[in-house]
């Protein structure tokens, strides 16, 4: 705060005779900050989440001091109204700057206090407060009875502070990346709970030592004035990493497809298998083996280890009550079909209104939806828990490739926040393992068409009824021989999936509810990707 902002280009919108340090005890001041700035400069952010809904008013929920020898910051927790009768909260840090250097693109406010004049901004663009929080973390008591209140894992053991950087462009949350081996996720949009993301990596890492997700190294939960726990920052290893698997997936896709008129390989007549049919590489077929390549499949075939393994950790406690498994039973069935039947309904209206975007292949399977919705709505409810033997645990719960980091031929499973439509109650519920391996197994499907639809008129001199045809061929393939892995490890492990038909009701089930989820983001965001989650609509209906 050494350097004063030049008076020639500054003009504060608000000026206080309080101090700093006094500031959100000012009535007019939160008065003015809230509904004359905050309004204008929250819709603004990438991570706020409400820019589909009319913003009615923000009020002040909670706020809370950052303080050491003279620096002081505020932890605002913002509830934001919207028209449509719902709200959100979102954590900001804010800090007071007289340096008109600092945080030129991310300024809240220019303010004048008492003689000083400078600007309110976001204070994760201070090194300081940066570091500030590092070493609370990192100096953590195992007891801490505070207001806000940081937490440090026996992982982490005598980190000092040399450097910190955002990592980048994100959505939802803002990361920090400490002395290149460490990441503080600070939860933007937040909810009175732990959030499930801290809950799950503390748990894997700590409690389960899960080995292929980031470590658990610390954590700040602020209690607020009903006693409600509020995670607001997950400190985790930092995976130094290739990408992600979408990315890893995407790439050897293209080698896959380039195949196809590299090696002059005729797709009427490759070898088919059925869906959720449990593979071994034995089992694939020569000439599929040749055109897609041994790496890939071995590459799936450990990727299906990963995420036994994830799941056998997360269905092996018998303590903690949050984590122990369960029967099905009537309160998870009603839960599930009132979930399911509202998604679905909101999913037709939605195809209804939107039939005009659509052609050709897409057309056809929005109209066979349309056709078939009460047959599909059937299949919703009819979820029979009487008839089903095998455990529900807590699940990743909003897995697809884009969540799996790649290193070295190997996997790492992150972000265990949970599906976004979600309430965290929702994000909590113990579900089917199976679950994860319908989302996985839809965003393979969304790879390989991605893949077509990206470039199939610029590298690819196939036909795309032909590319489509290869596709679902390399899709049975994939997923069957996931799922053979995927049972055979988890089934050594006495992880209780079911029978062998239970296992391919849940599943089916599950890559329905997944697709139809799908449909809407896609009639909204890209009629013309629509065709993906159509497409896999289509194959369970009719298989």
């Amino acid at each position: 705060m050494a350097n004063n902002v030049s008076t020639s280009t500054f003009q504060p919108i608000f000026q206080s005779k309080m101090p700093w340090e006094d500031l959100l005890d000012s009535r007019d001041f939160v008065k003015t900050f809230l509904s004359d700035v905050l309004e204008t400069y929250i819709v603004k952010q990438r991570w706020y989440g409400g820019k589909s809904s009319k913003l009615k008013y923000i009020e002040l929920a909670e706020f809370f001091k950052i303080q050491q020898s003279g620096e002081v910051y505020y932890g605002l927790i913002l509830e934001v109204n919207f028209v449509e009768a719902f709200y959100q909260h979102y954590f900001l840090p804010i800090a007071f700057v007289t340096d008109e250097n600092f945080a030129k693109k991310d300024r809240i406010l220019p303010i004048q206090i008492n003689d000083q004049k400078g600007y309110i901004i976001d204070a994760t663009n201070l090194e300081a407060y940066r570091k500030l929080v590092f070493e609370r973390i990192a100096t953590a008591e195992p007891i801490d009875m505070t207001k806000v209140q940081y937490h440090k894992s026996h992982l982490f053991n005598n980190a000092q502070y040399e450097s910190s950087r955002f990592m980048g462009l994100e959505q939802s949350n803002t990361s920090l990346v400490y002395n290149e081996k460490y990441v503080l996720k600070f939860f933007r949009r937040i909810f009175a709970d732990k959030n499930p993301d801290y809950e799950m990596s503390r748990f894997l890492s700590e409690k389960k030592g899960y080995k292929n997700t980031p470590a658990y190294l610390g954590s700040i939960n602020v209690v607020d004035s009903n006693n409600v726990n509020t995670t607001i920052g997950l400190m985790q290893e930092m995976i130094r990493n290739e990408g992600d698997a979408w990315d890893y997936t995407l790439k050897e896709l293209h080698k896959v497809f380039s195949n196809l008129e590299y090696k002059n390989i005729n797709v009427d007549a490759l070898p088919n298998t059925a869906l959720y049919q449990r593979l071994t590489i034995q089992d694939i077929p020569p000439q599929i083996i040749d055109w897609v390549g041994l790496i890939f499949f071995t590459q799936v075939q450990t990727l299906a280890k990963r995420t036994a393994e994830m799941h056998i950790a997360l269905g092996s406690e018998f303590e903690e009550t949050a984590f122990t498994p369960a029967h099905y039973n009537g309160d998870y069935e009603v839960w599930l079909k009132n979930k399911m039947l509202h998604q679905f309904q909101n999913r037709l209206n939605t195809i209804e209104n939107n039939l005009h975007k659509l052609e050709g292949l897409a057309l056809d399977l929005a109209n066979e939806f349309l056709d078939k919705k009460n047959e599909i709505r059937k299949r919703f409810v009819d979820f029979n828990w009487t008839k089903l033997k095998g455990e529900r645990i807590r699940i990743h719960g909003d897995y697809h490739l884009g969540q799996i980091l790649v290193k070295d031929s190997d996997f790492y499973i992150l972000d265990f926040e949970g599906e976004p439509e979600s309430t965290i109650r929702d994000r909590k519920v113990k579900q089917p393992p199976l679950k994860d391996v319908a989302g996985l197994f839809r965003s393979f499907h969304y790879a390989i068409y991605a893949n077509v639809f990206n470039n199939h008129k610029e590298h690819y001199k196939a036909s795309l009824d032909t590319m489509f045809k290869a596709s679902e061929i390399l899709y049975r393939y994939i997923t069957g021989l996931f799922l053979g892995t995927y049972v055979t490890e988890t089934q050594n492990a006495n992880l209780n999936l079911g029978y062998n038909q239970e296992r391919i009701f849940i599943l089916k089930y599950c890559l329905l509810e997944k697709a139809v989820y799908e449909l809407g983001y896609e009639l909204n965001s890209r009629p013309q990707w629509a065709v993906i989650p159509l497409k896999g609509i289509s194959n369970i209906i009719n298989h």
